[in-house]
């Protein structure tokens, strides 16, 4: 580093450019990817490994557990979009919240899993929305109020 003894001297010191980050692969030993996935009040853990496209929720197949199609197609959005079906096993554990909010955070777990798998995804998953957690919660009951702003009922008598 340059020697530094006034301001002036600032001026002539060329900052360096910053590095990109990098990403790299995060396997574990069993050569699965793992990831937290979060939204609303729902919490899942994801862990992804090259398989037949197997997506299991809490030891159950994703289809029994989430019944309603567009759950299902939440579910499969980043993996649709990276061009990865059928090429990936998925096992997820999620807890808390309703199935919207479950569906959103598998959702988001399986996003952030694909990256470390496969870096080459990111830009992909990122360009989709998939990456980014979705961070609106329910807004809090305030007193004085019936709900979070419903105010109770007005009576002039």
């Amino acid at each position: 580093m340059a020697d530094l003894s006034s301001l002036k001297d600032l001026g002539t010191v060329a900052a360096a450019p910053a590095a990109a980050p990098v990403h790299v692969k995060k396997v574990d030993a069993q050569g699965r990817s793992y990831a937290t996935g979060k939204r609303k009040d729902a919490v899942a853990r994801v862990w992804v490994k090259p398989g037949s496209g197997k997506i299991t929720i809490n030891g159950k197949d994703f289809s029994n557990y989430f019944a309603r199609p567009v759950l299902q197609m939440i579910l499969q959005q980043p993996i649709v979009a990276a061009a990865r079906d059928g090429q990936f096993d998925i096992d997820a554990t999620v807890a808390g919240g309703g199935l919207s909010g479950q569906a959103g955070a598998v959702r988001h777990g399986i996003s952030k899993a694909l990256t470390y798998f496969e870096p080459g995804l990111r830009s992909v998953l990122k360009k989709g929305g998939f990456l980014t957690r979705d961070s609106r919660v329910v807004e809090r009951k305030k007193y004085g109020r019936a709900k979070a702003r419903r105010s109770f009922q007005f009576s002039k008598r």
